[in-house]
């Protein structure tokens, strides 16, 4: 983890809550690692290896994934989401990332860990509601959520290529921000 100094690099893990090979979640992951600043490094973790949560499973020890993935989180200064929104909630796949990381709960990996949330959808409202309920989730094993700014990449069909590269101008600009005040969240904290 890193400390208080302003110079040292801040790690970030990353994931998207998406299996779906051309998600565009996973291409605003990766489009935040294209453009974070030079003082931010982020591990982009696959979700795909994580099994469903079930206490049976972690009384009888976690799943190699599933310590991969908490080690993960353990390590890093801060965590970045991109979560999807379907049916007007936050996907499964998301959920239960949080359900894993949130184990045990005396010793959550991400509790009192900075998290930003963003999402990209090609609906109207960019994946509002998902990343409200993303937010409860968090707050209740008191991982600190960045309150300011949002993204929401609305119409995200638009603003990617059929390649996954964010071509969207206007969405970099506001990425890149985002990514500067993450940064400072982050070192709000350590």
């Amino acid at each position: 983890m890193a400390t208080s100094n302003t110079n040292a690099t801040v790690q970030i893990l990353a994931f998207a809550g998406s299996l779906r090979q051309g998600s565009y979640n996973k291409s605003l992951i990766q489009s935040a690692k294209d453009l974070a600043p030079t003082s931010m490094e982020i591990q982009i973790f696959s979700l795909s290896g994580i099994p469903l949560y079930n206490a049976d499973v972690e009384a009888e020890g976690n799943p190699e994934e599933v310590e991969k993935f908490q080690t993960a989180i353990q390590k890093a200064d801060g965590v970045l989401i991109a979560t999807p929104e379907y049916n007007h909630g936050v996907p499964a796949v998301t959920k239960n990332a949080i359900d894993w990381a949130s184990r045990p709960s005396r010793d959550a990996p991400l509790a009192k860990k900075p998290v930003g949330i963003l999402g990209a959808s090609p609906g109207t409202t960019g994946t509002a509601r998902g990343q409200s309920q993303l937010s409860q989730s968090l707050k209740a094993i008191n991982a600190y959520t960045m309150p300011q700014p949002e993204i929401l990449v609305y119409r995200a069909h638009q603003k990617f290529d059929d390649y996954g590269n964010l071509t969207d101008e206007t969405t970099r600009k506001y990425l890149k921000k985002y990514l500067n005040a993450l940064q400072e969240w982050i070192r709000t904290f350590n």
